[in-house]
């Protein structure tokens, strides 16, 4: 069901491509992003950002996102953090003269203050199909949210961001979109689209369907995926007075405004600890499982997958026992799926499915 698309990857940690495009671009932890073509690896990093990069308990060069213009401005956008613990966004373009390396000069787009805690760092950029920058950030760390991050919409943490890039310059890095639920609110910040969140480590745009799918890593129980229309502002996920549809500490909690998962998944049933999120299928290569949302968990390494339908996740299923520890699932030019593990080895999932 999954064939070996490359191996010896130094902690891969999200793969993507410009559409259309026949490369893989794979981000390594460390602070560099390697093109992958045909099973081999590029000797020379399309960019190589490591002096810059802290990696630190969750941190790393997590994530990067191709503009949706990129074949056009040549801009991509990447998501990691900085020695100090802070996130941290910068612009990057490719190089005039080689589509294989990019222009090493940044631009600086937020930094994001993280210094408390080493852990729940977020760590995926991503263009919606509205265009925007959408950012996905941790809580800030720690057990149970002690800094109350994810419920304060004064602070960026624990949150999906929106931005607008599309303008990007060093007196004004990004615009905060005028349709943002928050916008001109007193003691909450407008780059905020939803908020609750604990650690939303991958989420996913559907564009076909207009759902947003957010794959939310739990605390100690419960592990949750949250699917939405991509364009509903100022959805509360629950975080840090519910840990999926449960209360958490106090029960009974107040649910008031609070939107609930659409599929959870105990740790002590299934053995699972961190829910990595993927994609929902959109390639060409299997269709009979287009339109299924794909899923794992860091420690069991097994393939699930469900439809949503109907308002609800329909027609569960696994589809593989276990991939080893599954750090992130990747994505390609042409829409087929891949699945990144923390053998160094990025896998294709290239089989039909029996």
């Amino acid at each position: 069901m999954t064939s070996v698309a490359a191996s010896g990857l130094d902690q891969p940690m999200f793969a993507t491509a410009p559409a259309g495009d026949a490369r893989l671009f794979v981000v390594e932890r460390p602070g560099r992003i390697v093109i992958v073509q045909g099973g081999t690896r590029s000797g020379t990093p399309f960019l190589d950002i490591s002096a810059r990069v802290g990696t630190t308990g969750e941190g790393g060069l997590l994530s990067m996102a191709f503009d949706p213009q990129y074949a056009l401005n040549g801009f991509f956008f990447v998501y990691f953090t900085e020695p100090t613990g802070d996130i941290a966004i910068e612009r990057f373009r490719v190089s005039a003269g080689n589509p294989d390396l990019a222009d090493p000069a940044p631009l600086r787009i937020l930094t994001i203050p993280h210094r408390a805690f080493s852990n729940h760092k977020g760590g995926l950029v991503r263009f919606g199909p509205d265009g925007f920058l959408y950012l996905g950030t941790g809580d800030g760390g720690g057990g149970g949210d002690p800094l109350g991050n994810a419920q304060d919409l004064d602070s960026l943490l624990g949150k999906l961001l929106r931005i607008d890039v599309r303008n990007s310059s060093a007196a004004a890095p990004y615009a905060i979109p005028s349709a943002n639920p928050f916008v001109g609110q007193p003691n909450r910040r407008g780059e905020i689209w939803a908020y609750g969140l604990r650690n939303p480590w991958r989420y996913a745009f559907d564009a076909p369907t207009g759902r947003l799918y957010i794959a939310d890593v739990g605390q100690d129980r419960i592990e949750e995926v949250d699917v939405n229309p991509a364009d509903s502002a100022g959805l509360n996920y629950g975080w840090n007075v519910m840990e999926g549809s449960s209360c958490l500490g106090a029960t009974p909690c107040n649910r008031t405004g609070i939107t609930l998962p659409v599929l959870e998944y105990a740790h002590d049933a299934n053995g699972g600890c961190s829910i990595t999120g993927g994609f929902v299928y959109r390639g060409s290569a299997i269709p009979e499982i287009q339109g299924r949302y794909f899923y794992s968990d860091l420690c069991s390494g097994w393939l699930r997958s469900f439809v949503f339908s109907g308002g609800v996740a329909t027609d569960p299923r696994q589809f593989i026992a276990s991939m080893g520890t599954v750090i992130s699932f990747g994505e390609d030019g042409q829409k087929e799926l891949y699945v990144l593990t923390d053998a160094g080895q990025v896998l294709r999932i290239d089989r039909e499915f029996r």
